[in-house]
């Protein structure tokens, strides 16, 4: 009898298992859908150059560009946002790791392909690296972009637009939705880059182009968001190598002389920046000192030094850029993501965003991809954040933001890395100087 209560017992118990376990708890555990305001990501647009195109380590290449700000956030809502793929190692010139301890760069000497240059229509991402403010709305090849006045061909030009018009126009024929803009950062960083070299758009000229803009984004009659020009002192392309060095034996600080604007003249740290090439011409390929820099008669050349009096040009068209975007953006009831602000307090104090800390430190930071200008993978989930953010706030939307941990990262980072014994990178003769912005 005993034998037959327990075995009724048993059965009653897992009759009881199972019909909890069948029990329709949807209701319970399905997440309520975001509200999303008054915004529509059924055809979603972005304008703008390599920081849009979802460019790292001095390529574009298809396994970075699934981690474009914009794919990231389309993805949030399985929306439809078609790119122009380059399949790995992407458009030549990537850079890579070489070596943990000396940590030293390489470039990888192959080159990948288009995937889908015969998709029937537009991309969603329009974002061409190397592209300037002009591009926008008048470069509709290589052939007639900004940088082709200067003799330089850039044919992603012609792999991302294909002939089918400037990107503005493409952006309008698909009738967006939603449509980002972030251009403006090439038309004062091709100055910076190249040690002022370069030319830098006058203020007057880009309040000029960047208006027009602004009106032709306002004739869509849809929803726009801008980004303005982060400082050049926050990326590590200008904080990594320092412009004075120190002896690890001794502790002594060794004086760098470099070409500047008033002649050649001792760097001065705190006032004088080097860019990232300049440690290629400072170091050899063992980490040891090239003899260039050390002395008056061979100086570092002008191209890797980013003087003080250089510096103040930059930061006042920096400014004057961030002026004339947000007062465009006022006047056209454009929403704005303030990445100038945003970059400098992370150059500052890090980021501290689900359980990682991200730094804009060189390869380490896990902030900047290896050509020290554009994030990785998850550094393009922060730049998407921010945008999300800026979306929330303009349209009344409560859209989730991205999890940056779930994002892989595209370098690698480990408590392994050891720079040279002069604390800088090794970085091999000319990798860095044709890396697209």
């Amino acid at each position: 009898m005993k034998s037959i209560y327990k075995l009724l017992t048993a059965s009653l118990l897992l009759s009881l298992t199972v019909f909890i376990g069948c029990e329709d708890r949807s209701e319970l555990n399905a997440p309520a859908p975001p509200n999303m305001g008054t915004v529509s990501f059924e055809r979603f647009v972005t304008l703008g150059n390599s920081l849009t195109a979802g460019y790292q380590s001095s390529s574009l290449y298809q396994s970075a560009q699934l981690y474009s700000y914009g794919a990231q956030i389309a993805k949030l809502f399985g929306a439809k946002y078609e790119q122009a793929f380059m399949s790995d190692p992407g458009s030549g010139g990537r850079v890579e790791v070489a070596s943990l301890t000396p940590f030293a760069l390489k470039v990888n000497p192959n080159k990948g392909e288009p995937t889908n240059l015969n998709y029937p229509a537009p991309y969603n991402n329009l974002g061409v690296p190397g592209a300037f403010l002009f591009d926008i709305l008048n470069a509709t090849s290589s052939a007639n972009s900004y940088s082709a006045r200067g003799g330089s061909i850039n044919q992603l030009f012609d792999i991302i637009l294909r002939g089918r018009g400037s990107a503005f126009r493409q952006a309008k024929l698909q009738q967006p939705t939603l449509l980002s803009c972030w251009i403006g950062n090439n038309d004062v960083l091709g100055y910076a880059t190249t040690g002022g070299t370069a030319p830098i758009t006058d203020a007057a000229l880009f309040t000029l182009m960047y208006n027009q803009l602004a009106d032709s984004l306002a004739s869509l009659k849809t929803k726009v968001i801008v980004a303005n020009i982060p400082s050049v002192t926050s990326i590590p392309y200008f904080t990594t190598v320092p412009p004075a060095l120190k002896d690890p034996s001794s502790g002594a600080i060794i004086t760098l002389y470099g070409q500047t604007t008033t002649g050649v003249r001792a760097l001065a740290p705190g006032q004088d920046l080097l860019t990232l090439p300049a440690s290629f011409a400072l170091l050899d390929a063992n980490g040891l000192p090239t003899g260039v820099g050390l002395s008056p008669t061979r100086p570092l050349p002008n191209s890797v030094v980013l003087d003080k009096d250089e510096i103040v040009k930059v930061t006042a068209a920096t400014t004057a850029y961030n002026t004339v975007i947000q007062n465009a953006a006022t006047a056209k009831g454009f929403a704005l993501v303030d990445f100038n602000n945003f970059f400098n307090a992370v150059a500052k104090n890090g980021l501290s965003v689900n359980g990682l800390f991200l730094t804009t430190e060189f390869a380490t930071g896990g902030l900047f991809s290896l050509d020290g200008v554009h994030p990785t993978s998850a550094g393009y989930a922060v730049v998407a954040n921010e945008f999300i953010k800026v979306i929330n706030s303009k349209f009344g939307s409560s859209i989730p933001l991205i999890n940056v941990s779930t994002v892989p990262g595209s370098i690698v980072l480990s408590k392994e890395v050891r720079m040279s014994k002069y604390g800088i990178p090794i970085i091999p003769p000319g990798s860095l100087e044709n890396v697209l912005f």
